[in-house]
């Protein structure tokens, strides 16, 4: 494995936050090959290099990747000081996870869960434009002008939303059901979108990431993924 920045390696390794890593080492609490290292930038080969921390062998734990069916109300967060129900509690596993992005509180459905930092950082970053599929329950009906405003994007706080998908899968009374693929994620995106052509969502469910579905998995229900997955979120580029 090449050279790479300490605080990078302690992170991945589940140390801490990179910043928090990064405090750490200037603290001289770091120790490479029995030296300490109190400078930033340092660089380790973690194949190489015995790292400790607070003189304790750091241990690099293996590349977890899951798929969750996040039920309505658990939150996408590692902690929560009202004690909700998280995401990360529906995985039992030994190793440190958390959630790549956000998928809010009040939505269900495809959440990625990892200890890969480096991924997380990479599928999150804004120019990776990874499409995400939801299917929305909306009260009241739709006409052909405000599927293609929504299509060409909506004006929201932030700016204009980027081009996406929109489907009608099925119409009933006061009642509609669209399929709506974006590759942007601001906050609670969709919902605004809606609310700017007049519609209230009654239920939204996030039902791909890229390639990636929830089908046959319960909500509340967990897999890993493939290694065709893992390699397929690995390969986005920005084009």
């Amino acid at each position: 494995m090449a050279e790479q920045r300490l605080q990078k390696v302690l992170a991945a390794a589940g140390v801490d936050s990179r910043r928090r890593c990064e405090e750490l080492i200037l603290d001289g609490e770091v120790r490479v090959n029995g030296k300490v290292v109190d400078t930033l930038p340092s660089f380790v080969d973690p194949d190489v290099d015995e790292i400790k921390v607070g003189g304790r062998k750091i241990r690099f734990a293996p590349r977890v990747y899951y798929a969750l069916n996040k039920p309505k109300g658990a939150i996408c967060t590692s902690s929560d000081p009202q004690g909700r129900k998280k995401a990360i509690d529906l995985i039992p596993t030994k190793e440190r996870i958390f959630c790549v992005g956000r998928l809010d509180v009040d939505s269900s459905g495809l959440i990625i869960l990892t200890n890969d930092n480096d991924l997380a950082n990479k599928l999150t970053h804004p120019k990776y434009k990874l499409p995400k599929t939801y299917r929305v329950e909306v009260k009241g009906q739709i006409n052909t002008e405000a599927v293609e405003k929504l299509k060409k994007g909506i004006w929201l706080a932030e700016g204009k939303t980027a081009e996406s998908s929109v489907k009608i899968l099925r119409r009933g009374h006061n009642v509609l059901v669209l399929e709506i693929k974006i590759s942007q994620g601001l906050n609670r995106q969709i919902r605004r979108m809606l609310a700017n052509v007049g519609l209230k969502v009654k239920s939204l469910k996030r039902t791909k990431i890229g390639r990636i579905d929830i089908r046959g998995l319960g909500v509340g229900r967990y897999r890993s993924l493939s290694k065709a997955e893992v390699s397929f979120l690995k390969k986005i580029d920005s084009r």
